[in-house]
């Protein structure tokens, strides 16, 4: 299936990646065959992140998790949260972590997960955090 014709991969932030990717490809003089195997993620995952609040209410969020190539070994990469965090935006960090990590000659690939939650809601008093531990302070 073409690029233009996927809708799992959409918004500005994979466009963006996807006209870079298109550039140097072209550069390259890449077969066509070859670009959308090593543009789109190999895996890509979406949940729902049911959170019990203090209230004793629960909050439903969208979560994602892209792993883009795992040629060069495993992928890293963290999760970002944010309201509007989408699996285009997702997949754009995750293909970026990927050069990233074949420029610097790292043995990974790159993978990115995403919430969509603002981490400094009110609606998230209490004892829940989004990433517990040393990655967040409130």
């Amino acid at each position: 299936m073409a690029m233009s014709e996927q809708s799992l991969y959409s918004g500005p932030v994979f466009e963006m990646a996807r006209r870079q990717f298109d550039a140097v490809a072209d550069h390259l003089q890449m077969p066509m065959e070859y670009r959308d195997r090593l543009l789109l993620p190999k895996r890509a995952i979406a949940v729902s992140c049911p959170i019990h609040r203090d209230d004793g209410s629960t909050a439903v969020f969208q979560g994602f998790r892209v792993q883009h190539h795992l040629s060069l070994g495993p992928t890293k990469g963290g999760t970002r949260f944010a309201p509007m965090v989408d699996m285009g935006e997702v997949a754009a960090l995750a293909v970026w972590m990927s050069w990233k990590c074949a420029l610097a000659g790292l043995p990974y690939g790159g993978g990115k997960g995403g919430v969509a939650v603002d981490p400094h809601s009110s609606c998230l008093c209490g004892s829940w955090s989004p990433c517990p531990g040393a990655t967040c302070r409130r």
